[in-house]
């Protein structure tokens, strides 16, 4: 029975005899006030995680963060203190992953060296009612759910914060695709190499929306679509890329050139055509030349081989073999003749040249042969 039920219970036996439930209901009343307040008591002064703030923590790569877990125990938890924290696993039929851990006033490292090198208790002694961890520089697998788990017996209370940790876009490139020319179609394009998505890109001129009706934009893939280019489009244009922990920009100045003439086009066309048929001609004539001059070469060649006169005689080496001390003249001396069978042939200028009886008796049977130029 609580409060106003004893009151109800009361107003309704006032009305028979005040007087005699008067005590009653004074006492029903202190009791329950004093139950009430014992259990208010209790449940007050219980085990209780006592941080506050957002469930879900967003920080850039590099940057710090503490997760809170600040406690308090009540009178009746007299227990060994028991601290744990531990990354909760997201496929919830596998049990979760403990990292780091204070018990018998003792801390306790579970978690990877690589996920651990940069995480720590924020106070030196978690006994004192503040059990929050502290990472100096996140980084991109610090992300996921943490649970701090505070144990003292009987009472026990956690808390799960889940930290979202992204990388900052990085500076973005701008460039132009397409023809600067008035009349023209351009594109204008960003692009950043590296940041955590969704990135977002957005265009400006000179610090004011492009609200152009031949312009369109893609905040996805950061194009600037310009369908008729024209001279109110020139001028600086920013684009700006952003995600949830930060934003880059680059600028772009975009031109607006005046078309060349289509008469300036053809006569350049014409000119350019000429000149290749120019060239064209010289090489053949350049090719002609080399062909006949390689012909002339050959035929003066052959000539020359034809006119040639033939190898001189050797026949005087073999002449000196056969008759030994006898000298040959190839050519006929006119000289008198000498009484001589060899007359014709074997001549000396001062005398008559007489074979030895030697040999004027082994070859006497011999006759002069004018084809061979000695007697055979």
């Amino acid at each position: 029975m609580n409060s106003q039920q004893s009151a109800l219970v009361c107003r309704m036996l006032k009305n028979k005899d005040e007087r005699k439930i008067s005590l009653y209901c004074r006492t029903l009343s202190a009791v329950l006030c004093a139950t009430a307040a014992y259990l208010n008591a209790g449940g007050a002064m219980a085990m209780e995680v006592t941080s506050t703030g957002p469930q879900t923590i967003q920080k850039a790569k590099g940057e710090s963060v503490t997760l809170g877990c600040t406690y308090t125990a009540g009178p009746t938890d007299i227990g060994e203190l028991d601290i744990e924290w531990s990354l909760v696993s997201p496929d919830m039929t596998q049990k979760d992953s403990l990292i780091l851990s204070f018990t018998g006033r003792s801390k306790w490292i579970h978690g990877d060296p690589s996920l651990m090198k940069s995480l720590d208790f924020k106070e030196a002694d978690p006994s004192m009612g503040d059990a929050s961890i502290f990472i100096s520089a996140v980084e991109v697998f610090h992300t996921g759910t943490f649970q701090c788990k505070v144990k003292r017996a009987p009472g026990v209370d956690m808390r799960k914060i889940t930290l979202l940790v992204m990388e900052r876009p990085s500076v973005p490139k701008c460039w132009a695709e397409g023809s600067e020319s008035i009349g023209g179609t351009v594109s204008l394009h960003c692009k950043s190499s590296q940041g955590s998505a969704p990135l977002k890109y957005l265009w400006t001129k000179e610090g004011r929306p492009v609200t152009h009706a031949s312009v369109t934009q893609n905040a996805d893939t950061g194009e600037l679509f310009i369908s008729n280019h024209s001279a109110a489009l020139a001028g600086t244009y920013r684009c700006e890329v952003s995600n949830l922990v930060g934003r880059e920009q680059c600028r772009y100045t975009l031109r607006a050139d005046r078309p060349p003439s289509r008469a300036g086009v053809i006569a350049g066309t014409v000119v350019g055509v000429l000149l290749l048929l120019i060239i064209l001609l010289l090489l053949i004539c350049l090719l002609i030349c080399r062909f006949g001059k390689r012909c002339k070469n050959k035929e003066m060649a052959n000539e020359i081989r034809e006119d040639s006169p033939p190898p001189a005689s050797r026949s005087q080496s073999r002449n000196t073999a056969l008759y030994p001390g006898i000298s040959y003249n190839s050519v006929r001396s006119p000289l008198p003749m000498v009484d001589s069978e060899f007359s014709s042939v074997y001549t000396d200028t001062t005398k008559p040249l007489k074979p030895p009886s030697s040999i004027s008796a082994g070859v006497s049977g011999l006759k002069y042969d004018s084809r061979y130029g000695h007697p055979v």
